[in-house]
């Protein structure tokens, strides 16, 4: 059976050890929060994270930390690639830090400026739980109003651009506030830095002239520099698909389709470059076949994020729907990923994760500190759900 991993962010992090290993899960997927994007993570840091998770309370259920999401690929790396000498550096020290540790399961993702997008982070769905939406309207009405972007408005058609104004036009400045801390303040787990208004007009600046060629050449080299070295450590670099998966504010985005990882593999052949085969992202984009990806990636799926969205009428605003319904078929990925960790040696076995979750039943409590996306309650439906799923298709055979 797959492992059965749960996104942990560490001692501050409200979901607590305990409520993990209730879940059923016994693999955890964290990262060194702390440490400044492009900071080398220690030995010692490492350790006690490790610590932490696998020896701080002895007699419960073990757990094991399997995979790190993400050490953060640092801005410069994705405007210069091989140039970025000393930022690569101190990633493939980081690299060194987890191997180390045991740890050989890497999560990252080459998102320029931006990480996963999302408009809403409580949108209530028919059952009363709150769910994330990206809403294509309100997106349009930050990039055009708030933002300001001079390119925008060629990028959109007059009728998104009215549909924007009359959204911006019923805005108050607290909803403004909002969508700002949601797009351009990094949302938890982001490896992006928060970003101020100005701040992320210059951001922009910084990347004319960078196109998805260049973009994708950036990360062939950041890749050839420490491919070679995670193959030496036993490492696996799981590439993160684009979140969403198109290009937005005019950056390229260069993870987001079979052929993008496609042409990765190409470029970097090595056993050590793979992916995150993250079905929520993937699944928004109509022509991406989740299943097909399942089987035709399988050798280089070294983790995997479980969720399902469900794309609405305009085909660019999509929620985050329960793991077994949107416009995924997850019972088809499933079978795809089972299939391939049955020819995988134990110390080999994918981890998955059940990803975003609702806000739902006590979690919903304006006392109950969540993250985004990242509730108890929310993930164990999930989990359970997938583990369900599971059981049932290996006792069909």
């Amino acid at each position: 059976m797959m492992l059965q991993g749960w996104r942990w962010y560490g001692p501050n992090d409200p979901v607590s050890l305990d409520d993990i290993r209730q879940a059923g899960a016994t693999d955890v997927v964290t990262a060194l929060h702390q440490v400044p994007i492009g900071e080398a993570w220690t030995r010692s840091a490492v350790e006690e994270r490790k610590n932490l998770i696998e020896h701080s309370q002895p007699g419960r259920s073990p757990l094991t930390w399997s995979v790190v999401e993400s050490i953060p690929v640092p801005d410069d790396v994705k405007r210069m690639g091989g140039k970025a000498t000393r930022s690569i550096e101190a990633w493939i020290a980081s690299m060194e830090a987890i191997a180390a540790a045991g740890i050989k399961i890497i999560c990252y993702n080459f998102m320029p400026v931006v990480d996963w997008c999302r408009t809403d982070l409580e949108w209530e769905l028919p059952n009363g739980a709150k769910a994330m939406r990206f809403d294509q309207d309100r997106f349009a009405a930050f990039d055009l109003h708030i933002l300001q972007r001079p390119e925008a408005p060629a990028e959109y058609s007059e009728a998104a651009r009215l549909r924007a104004k009359q959204v911006y036009s019923e805005m108050t400045q607290a909803d403004i506030d909002v969508l700002i801390t949601n797009i351009a303040s990094a949302l938890p787990g982001s490896t992006t830095d928060p970003l101020t208004i100005p701040q992320f007009r210059d951001r922009l600046q910084q990347y004319r002239g960078i196109n998805s060629a260049v973009l994708r050449q950036r990360l062939s080299e950041f890749l050839a520099r420490i491919a070679p070295v995670a193959e030496q450590l036993g490492v696996m670099l799981t590439l993160h698909p684009d979140d969403p998966p198109r290009p937005l504010f005019g950056l390229p985005r260069i993870a987001s389709s079979a052929e993008d990882y496609q042409a990765l593999f190409d470029a970097v052949p090595s056993k050590a470059n793979g992916i995150c085969l993250c079905t929520g992202s993937l699944g928004v984009r109509t022509e991406n076949d989740l299943p097909a990806m399942a089987k035709r990636f399988a050798p280089r799926i070294g983790f995997a994020h479980l969720r399902a969205t469900k794309r609405e009428a305009d085909g660019l605003s999509f929620f985050e729907s329960d793991h077994l319904d949107g416009d995924v078929d997850m019972i088809a990925v499933l079978k795809a990923l089972l299939a391939e960790n049955r020819t995988r040696s134990p110390e080999n076995q994918i981890v998955f994760r059940p990803d975003h979750g609702h806000r739902m039943l006590d979690d919903l409590a304006d006392t109950k500190r969540t993250n985004p996306g990242y509730t108890a309650i929310g993930r164990l439906r999930g989990l359970a759900e997938l583990r369900g799923a599971i059981r049932a298709i290996e006792h069909a055979g």
